[in-house]
Formats: C-alpha cells, sequence, structure tokens
C-alpha cells in the first residue's frame, strides 16, 4: 500500500507540473496571439509569482524609452536627495524662459509664468504627469542625462541609455532612438528599486517614489485598460506619437500589478514601428496586462 500510495503521489506530481508549464505556455500563447495579427513590435517582459515566473518576448531588444524615462530621472534625484545634496522639499526656481512652447506640460498649463516648486512637486509633474518642463528642470538639477546613466550603470543595471533630455528630443526626434531600454531591464529596475532589497533608496524616498508611481494618470487605457476597477498599478508611460506616414515609434508602459491575494506581478510592454492606429496600440498593452492579470488569478491556491 505504501508503494502504491508513493507512485500514485508521484504520478500526480509529475502530471501537476505538465499541467503548470501548460498554463504557463498558454500565457505565453496567449500573448503570441494578441500581437500576431498587429503591424506592430512588441515586447514584453514580465514576472511573477514572487519571481519564480518570467515571460519574454523580445526581452532584449532596444526599445526608445520616451517618457518612461521619467522613472529613471526621479530615481536618480531621490538618491542624490538621499545622500544630502537636496531635499524633497527644497523649491526649485522655474522661469518662464523654461516654459518651452510645443512640449506637453501641464505645469506650463497651470503656471504660464512659472513660479518656485518643491522638488517634491517637480518629480510628480515628471512622473504622474509625464510633464517634459518638470523632467527637464530635474535633469538639469542633478547635471543631466548622464549622470542618470552613471548612476544605474553604478548599479549594475545594463540595458539603459539616457543621453537626451526632452528639449533636445523635441528639437531632434531621432535622437529618441538613443535612450532606449530592453523590457527586461525595465522590469529589473522595476523589481530592484521596489524590493530595494539593497536599499537603493532610503524609506522616505522609497514610500514617496511608489507613491507617486501609483498616482499615474497618463496611459489609463494600457496596463489599467482591462483590469478590474480599482485594481492598484504603480506604473509609467511612454508615447511618441505619430509620424505623417503613420508610424507610431513608441507606446510604452511598465509597472507593478497588484493582485487581489496580496501578491503581485511586474509587466513592461514596448509597441515599436507599429502602424497601427493609437487605441490598437494602446489595447496591445491593456490585451497584456489582461492576459497575465487572468493566469495569475486563476492559478489553484
Amino acid at each position: 500500500m505504501t508503494k502504491q500510495f508513493h507512485l500514485v503521489t508521484l504520478i500526480f506530481l509529475i502530471f501537476s507540473g505538465q499541467t503548470f508549464a501548460q498554463t504557463a505556455d498558454s500565457l505565453r500563447e496567449k500573448i503570441r496571439q494578441i500581437v500576431s495579427t498587429k503591424s506592430a513590435v512588441v515586447g514584453v517582459s514580465i514576472i511573477g509569482n514572487d519571481g519564480k515566473d518570467t515571460v519574454s518576448m523580445n526581452g532584449e531588444r532596444h526599445y526608445p524609452l520616451q517618457s518612461v524615462f521619467k522613472f529613471h530621472i526621479a530615481l536618480a534625484v531621490l538618491s542624490q536627495i538621499d545622500e544630502g545634496k537636496f531635499s524633497l522639499d527644497q523649491k526649485i526656481e522655474v522661469q518662464k524662459k523654461d516654459l518651452l512652447p510645443g512640449m506637453y506640460s501641464p505645469l506650463r498649463e497651470e503656471n504660464p509664468n512659472g513660479g518656485s516648486f518643491p522638488i517634491s512637486k517637480l518629480i510628480e509633474y515628471a512622473v504622474s504627469l509625464s510633464d517634459n518642463v518638470g523632467c527637464d528642470v530635474l535633469l538639469r538639477l542633478i547635471g543631466g542625462p548622464e549622470v542618470v546613466n552613471e548612476y544605474f550603470q553604478k548599479n549594475r543595471i545594463e540595458n539603459v541609455s539616457i543621453k537626451f533630455n526632452e528639449e533636445e528630443i523635441n528639437a531632434n526626434p531621432e535622437l529618441m532612438f538613443q535612450n532606449w531600454t530592453t523590457p527586461k531591464a525595465a522590469n529589473e529596475t522595476l523589481a530592484k528599486f521596489y524590493y530595494n532589497n539593497n536599499k537603493l533608496l532610503s524609506q522616505k524616498s522609497y514610500d514617496f517614489i511608489w507613491k507617486v508611481m501609483r498616482e499615474t494618470e497618463t496611459g489609463v487605457n494600457r496596463l489599467k485598460g482591462q483590469l478590474p476597477k480599482g485594481t492598484i498599478v504603480a506604473h509609467k508611460t511612454g508615447s511618441s506619437g505619430t509620424d505623417k506616414d503613420g508610424l507610431t515609434v513608441a507606446v510604452n508602459d511598465i509597472g507593478i500589478v497588484f493582485l487581489p491575494n496580496g501578491k503581485h506581478f511586474f509587466i513592461s510592454v514596448f509597441v515599436t514601428n507599429s502602424k497601427e492606429n493609437e487605441e490598437t496600440n494602446e489595447k496591445i498593452i491593456a490585451d497584456i496586462a489582461k492576459a497575465t492579470w487572468d493566469y495569475y488569478t486563476t492559478q489553484p491556491k
């Protein structure tokens, strides 16, 4: 009886393992189906189940960051705050000449004559609202894009390249391709700073940046688009716009999706070289996020 019991148990475990593998494969297949009919290049990286599950598609391809890099910039600013160079409530003067026309800027729209703003507010503008003026003010404050690049290299996060600010890219859109990352590196960045095992951020800076990420207002039809109402998503979007030939270079969203059971998954989706319209590009991201949500909310307890 004992031998028979062990044999039955072994068979059950073998088939359970096969079932789980097939289910994981089903998520990959679902993502493949989502993108297969689209005229776009899509990169995906997913980390779930406490880091045990990884799903990737074009995960090591370079994609233009666009405004996703404002998350990276905020991390570099917070690191300097933690070093004592600045403080979150320190006010920075934004002059009228800084409020460049032609760039997306709620800050400029709300303050057409400029003003004095706490660094915390500038980070909120840059990350939660994707404000280009606020972004460039923060970059000038810490010493430019090269300082952000050096910060990520120092912390051994590879495949992140940040070389130009918003003003420079606005003047010459081709420069956007030199600000890039990979889906895997985007998820690595999210995970490294969320778990914060190496204490890259102080507790105050950590609490602040994840609050700002949860309050992101852009991209409501992307990662959050098809998730249940009230789902918490800490994320950052990026967009290039569409050129005269109907080509969209970047529609991005990276973030952490929090599940009903208290767990979470990291997900980074980048859409490039797309001939689809904006609604379809955003739906690609929403469909992938929903497929991942369904996978993690229907796993056996």
